[in-house]
């Protein structure tokens, strides 16, 4: 196959980081590796267009006892106790089958509490889908309310309620929605 502008495109990446690819392989990619590169580069795996906002947020402190990182952060907050926090997006996995890509995004960032030691004990949900009306709003019903019930039945099957969170219906996810799944959890220090 080819791999021409649309194909890039298709897989959501720019000129720019095809030619990356290309000078990376010194030739030009198979399908096979464009579309590596294109999970690899993707916001999910690497959050290529919240990467410098992220930055911008403080990691170091007299009561941070692990900072950014493979699984969760972790602050110390008095009487031999840590709050463990872990966000993760499943946006796209979402889109494609709804209540299967939000449950893994919980049980993804429980996990990571997990690992960190810690007991989960809730989860907050930022939630951001396309209108219910106009041309889209069957599409989107169906997402939110598979993506709501992805979240809930995840959670509620392991004993971790969703107490809190967000919702907006609005033009710019209509394509895509924003599924942000917060947990928090509490590690005694050792």
């Amino acid at each position: 196959m080819t791999i021409d502008q649309a194909v890039v495109e298709r897989h959501g990446l720019t000129r720019d980081e095809y030619e990356r690819i290309v000078r990376s392989l010194r030739r030009e990619p198979t399908l096979t590796e464009l579309g590596i590169f294109s999970v690899m580069w993707s916001e999910h795996c690497s959050y290529k267009s919240s990467r410098i906002h992220l930055k911008k947020l403080p990691t170091a402190g007299p009561r941070v006892l692990q900072g950014p990182g493979e699984n969760a952060g972790a602050v110390d907050i008095g009487d031999g106790l840590a709050a463990v926090f872990k966000i993760e997006s499943h946006n796209h996995p979402s889109f494609i089958e709804p209540y299967q890509g939000a449950a893994t995004g919980v049980g993804g960032i429980i996990r990571d509490i997990f690992t960190m030691g810690a007991r989960p004990i809730a989860l907050l949900n930022a939630l951001r889908f396309g209108p219910l009306d106009g041309p889209h709003g069957a599409r989107t019903r169906r997402i939110a309310e598979g993506v709501v019930a992805g979240i809930g039945g995840y959670g509620n099957s392991i004993g971790i309620a969703t107490v809190g969170g967000e919702i907006a219906f609005e033009e710019p996810y209509a394509g895509n929605p924003l599924v942000n799944v917060l947990c928090l959890g509490i590690a005694e220090g050792r």
